[in-house]
């Protein structure tokens, strides 16, 4: 009687794993149709309780705040502003002038301490957030120059007119600033910003402005359980 060829045996067990697979998913599928025809909570597909389900991202209302509040200082915008500064003071019929050329820089964004308002919709992916419109923050004059001044015959220079020429200053560097389009520019990179971080969840994100007295006083993120806050009607 001849020997089995060497090898025979590794060859007919790959085939025998083989057919047991295909008998088990035949099972599954026999099972699978019969719980759909009986119905009832039994009644989902085996294969989908089988199979791992894939990875769902999602994001809350805390997790937006956390993530506003984390960029807050970057949501600003700095511009160097120059201008003239015209400085009058008349008294007892004695004019004292000035003429002063200011430089400064001035730093514009969005306060989130003055408000917000943020609802996630999860089933449409999008957050909506409300933010209040940028405004100046600070000012910070770099340069200050006196060209002309003349006092008056019974009017002279004091320290306390000096500080009235720099409050000018200032206030006329923040007007240069808004007129150049500082806060459009701000408001601008504020939405780019809270976009491409939110996004980057596969959500998409709308950021509109309004004026900060209709919003909540103050960024806080929410009580776990608490309803989300709704968008200020308009």
């Amino acid at each position: 009687m001849a020997d089995p060829e060497p090898g025979a045996a590794g060859t007919r067990r790959p085939h025998t794993l083989l057919v047991a697979l295909v008998l088990l998913v035949a099972a599954l599928f026999a099972a699978e149709l019969a719980l759909r025809a009986a119905g009832g909570a039994f009644a989902v597909p085996v294969m989908h309780r089988l199979l791992p389900r894939a990875g769902r991202t999602t994001i809350s209302q805390s997790v937006v705040v956390e993530r506003m509040r984390s960029v807050a200082k970057l949501l600003t915008s700095e511009t160097t502003a120059r201008d003239v500064v015209v400085y009058r003071n008349r008294w007892l019929g004695s004019t004292k002038r000035s003429l002063v050329v200011v430089t400064g820089t001035v730093l514009a964004g969005v306060d989130l301490d003055a408000g917000s308002e943020v609802r996630v919709d999860p089933a449409a992916h999008r957050v909506h957030i409300v933010l209040p419109h940028a405004t100046v923050l600070a000012v910070d004059v770099t340069d200050l120059r006196t060209y002309d001044e003349q006092r008056g015959l019974w009017n002279p220079f004091h320290p306390a007119d000096r500080d009235s020429i720099y409050q000018l200053a200032r206030s006329q560097l923040a007007t240069s600033a808004r007129e150049l389009g500082t806060l459009q520019h701000a408001e601008a990179s504020a939405r780019q910003l809270l976009t491409a971080l939110i996004g980057t969840e596969g959500y998409g994100v709308d950021v509109t402005f309004t004026d900060a007295a209709s919003l909540k006083p103050r960024l806080e993120a929410p009580v776990e359980g608490s309803p989300l806050p709704r968008l200020p009607t308009r």
